[in-house]
C-alpha cells in the first residue's frame, strides 16, 4: 500500500489497519516532535513488525507500540543526543504520545531484540544520517576492518557492486571521510 511518502509498504491484509492507526500515531508524533525523515523510516518499522510471524503488534495498545516505533527509531538516530537536531526526550516523546515511559522502553526493548536491531543499524538509520555512520563504511577487506572511504576506488567499486555500499565515495564532489565523531 502506498503511504504519504509515495512509498509501497508490504503489509500482510489482517494487518493494515494495525498498521494504518500506527502510522497515523507515528507521523503526528515525528511531526510535532521530530521530522518527516523520521516518520518515513518509523513506516517502514511499522511494515517491518506487521510482517512477523505473528506479529507482536495484535497485542497492546496501538499508541503504546507507535510510541516505542519512535523510540526506537529516536535511539539508533541519536535523536536523544542534545546536541543533535532534531532533539527529544523520552520524557517528551512519552507525553506527547500519551505513554509510560516504562511501558514504552519494554516495547522498544521487544522491537530492537525482534528486529535484531543495535546502535548504529544501517537498515534503521535516517538516509539524512547515513553518510555519517561508520557501519556504513566498515568493511572486511582481506581479513582486515578498514573504512572503505579510504581505500582505492577499484575497491570501492567492487564494494558497490556487491551492494555493500549506498554509493562510490571516491566518485563524489568531497571525496573526504566525513568526521565519525559526530554520530
Amino acid at each position: 500500500m502506498k503511504n504519504k511518502d509515495n512509498t509501497v509498504y508490504s503489509v500482510p491484509k489482517p494487518m493494515q489497519a494495525i498498521f494504518d492507526q500506527i502510522v497515523a500515531i507515528s507521523d503526528a508524533l515525528c511531526a510535532t516532535q521530530l521530522n518527516a525523515e523520521y516518520a518515513q523510516v518509523c513506516r517502514k518499522m511499522a511494515a517491518a513488525l506487521c510482517r512477523k510471524r505473528p506479529s507482536p503488534l495484535l497485542r497492546g495498545k496501538i499508541e503504546i507500540w507507535a510510541a516505542a516505533i519512535v523510540h526506537t527509531i529516536a535511539g539508533v538516530n541519536f535523536a536523544y543526543d542534545p546536541s543533535q537536531a532534531p532533539h527529544i526526550t523520552l520524557d517528551q516523546l512519552c507525553r506527547a504520545s500519551g505513554t509510560a515511559k516504562t511501558t514504552v522502553g519494554t516495547k522498544a526493548t521487544l522491537i530492537r531484540r525482534l528486529l535484531k536491531i543495535d546502535m548504529l543499524d544501517i537498515e534503521w538509520t535516517l538516509p539524512s544520517r547515513m553518510d555519517r555512520n561508520p557501519m556504513v563504511w566498515m568493511l572486511s577487506v582481506n581479513g582486515f576492518l578498514v573504512d572503505i572511504r579510504t581505500m582505492p576506488l577499484d575497491a570501492q567499486l567492487i564494494a558497490y557492486g556487491k551492494g555493500l555500499i549506498p554509493y562510490i565515495p571516491a566518485l563524489q564532489s568531497n571525496s573526504e571521510p566525513p568526521d565519525d565523531r559526530d554520530p
